[in-house]
């Protein structure tokens, strides 16, 4: 008998300028995330519905299968919100890397040399 493979669809949200400035705590977006991942329009049911989520230093993956049809669009808004809560909105934003990823990114902020050139 041989054994299909699981489908899954793996979402990763990357943190790494942040976490490497020590401005964002893993484990702090990790607990709010499994907190507010809603699934059939309900919190808390990630372990019925074998959604995992996983981080290591810098990156945080979700892992769910495919048939539940999870959004990535939801991780961007929970990470939104996450951001807001702790005053980290207005440096931060979360920009779509490739198909199945975010990664976090610090504001491109100009010098401010505009005002010279007239």
């Amino acid at each position: 008998m041989v054994k299909g493979k699981k489908n899954v669809t793996k979402f990763v949200i990357d943190c790494t300028q942040p976490v490497d400035d020590k401005v964002l705590d893993m484990g702090l977006f990790e607990n709010y995330l499994q907190e507010r991942i809603k699934i059939g329009g309900k919190t808390g049911a990630l372990a019925a519905n074998d959604v995992v989520i996983s981080k290591d230093r810098t990156k945080l993956t979700v892992t769910s299968p495919a048939s539940l049809g999870f959004s990535k669009r939801q991780l961007k808004y929970l990470s939104k919100r996450f951001l807001k809560k702790h005053k980290l909105r207005d440096y931060l934003r979360i920009v779509a890397s490739s198909k199945n990823s975010y990664e976090m990114k610090f504001f491109a902020i100009s010098g401010g040399d505009d005002a010279d050139e007239e």
